[in-house]
């Protein structure tokens, strides 16, 4: 399987069966016979062979983050085994909401000095970009605002983060300790755009409520990061998840609670039904739910 696997990540990245073969000491006709052979396994088509061009199939292009990652792997797993003078070690891959930053490190870190050696493959995406990332393979597992709801992966719950008022500290609301939600009226808010996975968990929660809100959202950005900028600017008041605010005392801006109601975001491991983690992987999960489930969310 792993003859064929590099077989197929050659060709796809050289997109030319005859590079592929002389980077595989391999002639074409019998480059060929592998390819198809991998096909009959997997019972599709995976690559599209014209007299120009070489191009994966839909199926090609969905099955090559998985192919990749296991080719990885598995050379991760011989130079490890061999250990080379030990400058080669396994690899864990994840991918993660950019705000579970701010707790991820902490982990990462306990995990390094009890695991040394151990390198970490950490994509940063949205929600749903992660959650696709999970399911095709492309990484072992992620942490994620969402993915109950889908039949092809398996959520396990870290922590609530709430969603807080970031002001600056010069503003009239940044007084308050706690403040409910019509308090924000009139004032121009800073939101990040209705297809993020934050906006999505805090639009259902504020309907849920049963009773409308006069809110003003003025500015819609990308990235949490970014309302933060907006907010030391002086141009308006952001509605963020806890997480994405500083963690330690900031000297522009101010973080009030919110609530009536309390709108939380669950955060929590993503894996993909029925997949089987990498021993490193196995370890680095247990580390996080041990880490929060003794309360060490810090929120």
């Amino acid at each position: 399987m792993r003859n064929r696997s590099s077989t197929r990540v050659a060709v796809l990245d050289l997109s030319s069966f005859g590079a592929a073969a002389r980077q595989l000491n391999l002639s074409q006709p019998a480059l060929s016979r592998r390819i198809k052979g991998l096909e009959a396994a997997v019972g599709a088509q995976l690559i599209e062979r014209t007299t120009r061009s070489v191009a994966p199939t839909q199926v090609g292009r969905q099955l090559a983050p998985l192919v990749r990652r296991m080719v990885d792997e598995f050379e991760e797993s011989i130079l490890s085994i061999t250990d080379l003078g030990g400058r080669h070690r396994a690899q864990i891959t994840l991918a993660s909401v950019p705000t579970a930053f701010y707790f991820l490190p902490r982990v990462i870190g306990a995990f390094n000095a009890r695991y040394p050696g151990i390198r970490f493959r950490i994509l940063d995406l949205s929600a749903n970009e992660g959650l696709d990332a999970v399911a095709n393979g492309e990484v072992e597992f992620g942490i994620n605002i969402i993915g109950a709801t889908r039949d092809d992966l398996v959520f396990t719950t870290l922590i609530e983060d709430p969603f807080v008022l970031a002001c600056r500290r010069d503003h009239p609301l940044a007084q308050a300790r706690r403040l409910k939600w019509d308090a924000l009226a009139g004032h121009p808010l800073i939101g990040v755009a209705k297809s993020s996975g934050n906006r999505t968990v805090l639009d259902h929660a504020l309907a849920q409520a049963g009773r409308p809100l006069d809110l003003n959202w003025f500015y819609e950005v990308n990235h949490l990061s970014t309302s933060l900028g907006l907010v030391e600017a002086g141009l308006g008041i952001a509605v963020v998840p806890r997480l994405a605010t500083p963690q330690s005392e900031h000297p522009l801006i101010a973080v009030v609670e919110l609530d009536d109601p309390l709108v939380t975001r669950t955060i929590g491991l993503v894996e993909r039904c029925g997949s089987r983690l990498s021993p490193s992987a196995q370890r680095l999960r247990q580390m996080l739910l041990d880490e929060w489930r003794q309360g060490g969310q810090g929120t």
